[in-house]
């Protein structure tokens, strides 16, 4: 019988991406079973790298658009349209802390406004199928500026449009949202996001993420008075109140602005999305054995990482699942408890790190190290029929 492997390995990050890795193992599947059939599928975690991955594994095309950086700046941001019009977007591409250097952090002005413009690029470009990831930002502005870019009105005691940041929250008299998009109506929202905190408190953006953004001891009370003056009056002006919804505190705030004012959005988990979006369950379904992995296997890795959530998916069907990694460390037994049977690292003899991680040199390793696995599983009856 024909044996049937599903691949899905993370990026090897600063060496392979995901369908690299992907298609380096699926070579040595196929030097040790020249007659299997192998299926490769590209897998991130909804963070950095995830459009990269999906455009790159599912067909589709990447798009640069000028957008308003999070201090005001033009920046060019990219984003993915794949092939049935779903646009992939991370929003640090937009808003993100790698568009700031340290020194420049500014938590009080940072806004989201050019996400709003990456969204509204992408419905005139004719999707209204979203899948977003929402880490890494820079902002703390309740989404603010993302609404203000899709055509949401805050407006002062004088009539005025309010400015940027979470400094002008506390100015907001009127809210008007008869201008958003129309064709807001139309979309779907997914978006990646693992972070459960509420909008305000202690527990909310301004206390637990605001530090690493630029807010300082003394102006967290200053600032989460204002997030929680913007849950005020948008209870006032929509009726609605998910300041304390899980993720609402994502992204300074973002995943209230999300669920708040556009429709049909869901937040979940990033790895379940990923996995939704790939398709990865009907093929598991199939498959005789899974592969997966990523750069560093390790503890952190059994909490919750990519490898195991596609442990998790296949030992739903029983299937057997191995692992590659760049690197494996003493903790990652942890690992076998969550699903993967057994995990190998790829690299092969005495070598410096930078060797390690040359591309060429790392899907050598990859293809080699799988192939000499696979050469076990050829003779395993129950793994192969």
């Amino acid at each position: 019988m024909r044996m049937k492997a599903v691949i899905a390995i993370d990026s090897l990050k600063g060496s392979l991406t995901s369908m690299e890795a992907g298609n380096a193992a699926k070579e040595g599947i196929l030097c040790a079973i020249p007659d299997a059939e192998v299926i490769v599928k590209p897998l991130a975690d909804g963070g950095e790298g995830t459009t990269e991955a999906l455009i790159d594994g599912l067909g589709g095309s990447f798009i640069q658009t000028p957008v308003i950086g999070p201090l005001g700046e033009s920046v060019m941001a990219t984003y993915g349209i794949l092939k049935d019009k779903t646009a992939v977007m991370e929003m640090a591409e937009a808003a993100g802390m790698i568009l700031v250097k340290g020194e420049e952090l500014n938590p009080w002005k940072a806004t989201t406004y050019g996400v709003g413009e990456m969204i509204a690029d992408a419905i005139r470009k004719g999707c209204r199928n979203f899948l977003i990831g929402i880490g890494g930002s820079a902002t703390t502005d309740g989404g603010v500026g993302m609404l203000q870019a899709l055509g949401c009105e805050f407006l002062s005691t004088e009539g005025k449009k309010i400015g940027y940041g979470i400094e002008n929250l506390d100015q907001i008299a009127t809210i008007h949202t008869e201008h958003l998009l129309p064709e807001l109506r139309e979309c779907h929202f997914q978006i990646a996001c693992d972070v459960k905190n509420p909008l305000y408190g202690e527990n909310g953006a301004v206390y637990v993420f605001g530090p690493q953004k630029g807010v300082k001891e003394a102006e967290k009370e200053v600032l989460d008075k204002k997030m929680q003056y913007f849950a005020k009056m948008t209870r006032e002006f929509l009726g609605t109140d998910y300041s304390q919804a899980e993720g609402a505190g994502a992204a300074g705030g973002l995943g209230f602005a999300f669920l708040s004012y556009l429709p049909n959005v869901e937040l979940r988990s990033g790895i379940d999305l990923v996995l939704q979006a790939i398709g990865l369950e009907n093929q598991i379904k199939e498959a005789d054995v899974v592969v997966t992995g990523e750069g560093r296997l390790d503890f952190q890795t059994a909490m919750g990482k990519v490898p195991v959530g596609v442990a998790h998916l296949a030992k739903k069907y029983g299937k057997k699942v191995i692992a590659f990694a760049g690197s494996v460390t003493e903790d990652a037994g942890k690992c076998n408890e969550e699903g993967i049977d057994a995990f190998f690292p790829i690299v092969r003899g005495v070598t410096t790190l930078d060797e390690a991680m040359d591309k060429e040199t790392a899907k050598r390793n990859m293809k080699l190290s799988v192939e000499q696995v696979f050469r076990i599983l050829l003779e395993d009856n129950s793994v192969v029929m």
